[in-house]
């Protein structure tokens, strides 16, 4: 199972940088960034300013997938909660 890699240009901090993702990072991006009323590219430049040393496109796959794993915990522990009687 291959995705291909896709890449887009944003301005972070006044400059314009290129970002090359797989699409279901993209995509996970987008329903981030729409939840939490930002923007795709003020998303990116919250991740930005917290990757220290951290490539940009991995700093952005590291937090989907933080993201995602959260969500799956928060929706177990949900449901562990709800099997209490």
């Amino acid at each position: 199972m291959g995705f291909a890699i896709v890449k887009r240009s944003v301005s972070i901090a006044g400059h314009r940088t290129s970002i090359s993702l797989e699409e279901p990072f993209w995509a996970g991006l987008r329903e981030i960034a729409e939840r939490d009323k930002l923007s795709v590219q003020a998303l990116i430049g919250c991740i930005d300013a917290e990757r220290g040393e951290q490539n940009l496109s991995s700093a952005i796959r590291v937090f989907v997938l933080a993201d995602l794993r959260e969500r799956l915990n928060r929706a177990d522990a949900d449901q562990r909660v709800g099997d209490v009687p």
